[in-house]
């Protein structure tokens, strides 16, 4: 039953993912050994109506109004099975006293790396117990007796801040008589456990329990099943977990998984998921931006890109999708790095992505874009083109407010030896001169020198690309003007994640810039973002309920065939 004044998608959504923080309930009166002694409750704390529990979240499904999990898009899509996360017999959540007054329970920035709790002091946190693959097993049928967790009036609950669905499916055209193909993608920054124990001053507003990667766990891949998407683009995958828990978990799910690691010596990476019900996989393309012999590109960042073929009841030839996933440079000073590494991951999708007649499959190109909304890199990627003469590298992202980087963006940005050019396409290897390398400051001053000679061979100093690239999200809340946030941590709180996708001609949001025609998609719909007070109300994140850093993402799509 549809409740007054929502939307008609509202009640699609899972209680979990209308609210962010605020399922679980702290209770001062319980000590640790009371918490790691007593009985756990054996029904899976996903997937049914319980109690507040004491010990982690709990999900507010009310199994006498639903008998099976909430599904968001309607009855096509397959109901999935769900599986427990069971703790095994030495507990491997730690619990830790609310009052933090032991020395097991100090501040988590003044706790030595490694040395996280007493049961396993000196430890690597990555190396801690924790429940494998083989572990997954069938839930109970929800509506089963719940667990009695007793409850008290130290037992406090905390904010409640709703996601909404926002649907747009009223603006695409009637689809009745069409040949369609519906589906849905999430772009999720996990947060690596690696780089948050790096950074862990980043965090010092969280409750140190909330940070350990046994407790992060179990949200994040809840989250993953109750979002049920076609398609998943993740940042920060941590390759053990990757391994070990998140690739088997999500292979029970229905997925097939592609993975990139980062180069050098990272531990993290990014992968791409989709349901194999829905999509067949043509190609996996892993993307390095790393380059031996060019200065520029000494970072170790990477992109993914798959093509997937959707599986329709029709037997004709259908379109593609290509779908992209990076994670781009965080370096807010170093925009001459960010720029480029976007163009390689450009350059590759017009590899594979371009069909018959000089046009493209519809794209889908997700991401931690370490860049906000209206800086010159996201203008790039929305509207094909920037015109960068005279922008220091510190602008290029917009991250700071008072950008450091004040070296001016050279032209060209990279160098020819790379082999695109400014339109970010790869140059056939004939037109690719071999030249001996060079400092920067060397290569920046033949540049300068070429420039200031006004010679009519000089670099243009724009750059383009042919894809007519939209936002799933507006970035800003209309009714009020503030800004949306997709990460917020002790030092700031922005938008830095996105959902860009090839619009169709008759989409309202379609951006200008396309030099080529493509096939294009309709959004029906994408779940709301919050604003930075709603995301401080519940003690911004990392919380309770919310174990990375970013929020998710996700959106639905509509191809015509």
């Amino acid at each position: 039953m549809t409740r007054q004044n929502e939307s008609p998608g509202y009640q699609m959504l899972p209680r979990h993912l209308q609210t962010v923080g605020g399922r679980c309930f702290a209770r001062a009166g319980f000590s640790r050994a009371s918490c790691m002694n007593g009985r756990f409750p054996r029904h899976p704390w996903w997937t049914g109506h319980y109690q507040p529990s004491t010990y982690f979240p709990v999900n507010n499904w009310h199994p006498q109004h639903i008998s099976r999990p909430y599904h968001y898009f309607g009855p096509h899509f397959p109901a999935i099975p769900t599986f427990p996360w069971f703790p095994p017999q030495s507990s491997w959540l730690h619990i830790s006293h609310f009052n933090m007054d032991a020395k097991g329970d100090e501040q988590f920035r003044k706790r030595k790396k490694g040395m996280d709790d007493d049961d396993h002091r000196g430890t690597p946190w990555t190396k801690r117990p924790y429940p494998p693959a083989s572990d997954l097993r069938v839930p109970p049928i929800p509506g089963t007796p719940e667990v009695f967790v007793p409850t008290g009036p130290q037992t406090k609950a905390k904010a409640v801040v709703k996601r909404r669905w926002e649907d747009f499916g009223h603006h695409s055209q009637d689809a009745a008589s069409k040949e369609t193909f519906d589906f849905t993608v999430v772009s999720y920054n996990i947060l690596s456990q690696d780089l948050l124990e790096d950074n862990s001053s980043l965090y010092s507003h969280c409750r140190r329990p909330y940070l350990f990667w046994n407790y992060r766990l179990p949200n994040i891949l809840r989250e993953l099943q109750e979002m049920n998407a076609d398609i998943l683009c993740l940042q920060e995958v941590q390759e053990d977990h990757y391994q070990e828990q998140i690739k088997p978990y999500l292979e029970a799910l229905g997925y097939m998984c592609a993975y990139k690691a980062r180069t050098g010596s990272k531990p993290d990476g990014c992968a791409i998921c989709f349901k194999t019900n829905r999509f067949h996989l043509s190609l996996v393309k892993p993307v390095e931006y790393f380059r031996q012999n060019i200065a520029l590109l000494d970072r170790d960042n990477i992109g993914l890109v798959l093509m997937l073929q959707p599986k329709t009841r029709w037997g004709r030839d259908i379109p593609m999708i290509c779908v992209a996933n990076t994670h781009l440079l965080y370096n807010p000073r170093r925009g001459d790095i960010k720029l480029t590494q976007l163009a390689i991951l450009l350059a590759e999708i017009t590899e594979v992505a371009q069909i018959q007649d000089g046009r493209f499959c519809p794209i889908v190109l997700c991401g931690d874009f370490n860049s906000v909304p209206g800086s010159p890199l996201h203008h790039f990627i929305k509207t094909g083109r920037l015109h960068y003469e005279g922008m220091t590298i510190g602008k290029v992202s917009g991250q700071e407010k008072y950008p450091r980087g004040q070296r001016i963006l050279s032209i060209p940005i990279w160098p020819q030896s790379l082999g695109i050019n400014q339109k970010c396409v790869y140059e056939p290897p004939e037109k690719v001169q071999e030249r001996p390398e060079r400092s920067l400051e060397e290569e920046t001053k033949e540049k300068t020198d070429d420039w200031t000679a006004e010679s009519d061979k000089r670099v243009e100093s724009s750059l383009h690309h042919h894809f007519s690239l939209s936002s799933v999200y507006s970035h800003y809340f209309p009714d009020t003007g503030m800004p949306e946030i997709t990460t917020c941590h002790s030092k700031s709180a922005i938008t830095v994640d996105y959902i860009f996708y090839s619009a169709a001609n008759n989409e309202v949001c379609r951006q200008p810039g396309s030099d080529i025609p493509s096939n294009g998609l309709q959004l029906l719909g994408r779940l709301s973002l919050l604003t930075e007070q709603d995301l401080w109300s519940v003690n911004g994140l990392p919380n309770e309920t919310n174990s990375s850093d970013h929020l998710s993402l996700l959106a639905k799509f509509r191809l015509e065939l």
